[in-house]
């Protein structure tokens, strides 16, 4: 049985419905490109900001789990979940900042196999390091007028979107 996003995909493949569909699908596989290049860039900023600052103890990794980790108090699988940390053992890097004195972490007394973590004094700093680093980003891009054609927005929408379909794709898998 095919999900309802499949099913959209699958009658989108009509050719009597989408006369373009290779000029839909180039874009979407250009998309796809540009995604995987704009994380890496992402993760190449942050470690160029970290080397500005003389602070070589981090990973760029490790920085994006603090700055995603936030002010709030998750378990290690929820952080897993809700990050981007590609291609990175979250379990591992979690030792490691816990070690570091960046995260705090302690065992659920409802479930002693769950490991709730939270951000230290210290790890909030980075955090607060990051956040400055991405507003500095986001004004510099608002001036330039970049963000405005499409609207952010509306990209973020579009982004939404195909994530909740690859979602129901991995879903509909099983």
């Amino acid at each position: 049985m095919l999900s309802p996003a499949s099913r959209d995909i699958h009658q989108l493949a009509d050719p009597r419905l989408v006369p373009d569909l290779s000029e839909t699908t180039d874009a979407y596989l250009d998309s796809l490109q540009l995604l995987e290049r704009m994380h890496r860039l992402m993760l190449d900023l942050v470690k160029d900001e970290f080397e500005r600052l003389n602070r070589n103890d981090l990973t760029p990794v490790q920085a994006m789990i603090l700055y995603n980790l936030g002010e709030s108090e998750v378990s290690a699988g929820e952080l897993r979940s809700r990050g981007m940390y590609q291609g990175s053992n979250v379990s591992y890097n979690l030792k490691k900042l816990v070690s570091m004195g960046y995260v705090h972490h302690e065992r659920s007394d409802l479930d002693r196999r769950s490991v709730r973590v939270r951000l230290t004094d210290t790890g909030l700093v980075v955090r607060e390091l990051v956040h400055r680093m991405f507003l500095r980003h986001a004004e510099g891009l608002a001036m330039s007028g970049i963000l405005e054609d499409p609207p952010l927005y509306q990209v973020n929408l579009q982004s939404r979107r195909i994530e909740r379909f690859w979602g129901e794709q991995i879903r509909y898998i099983y």
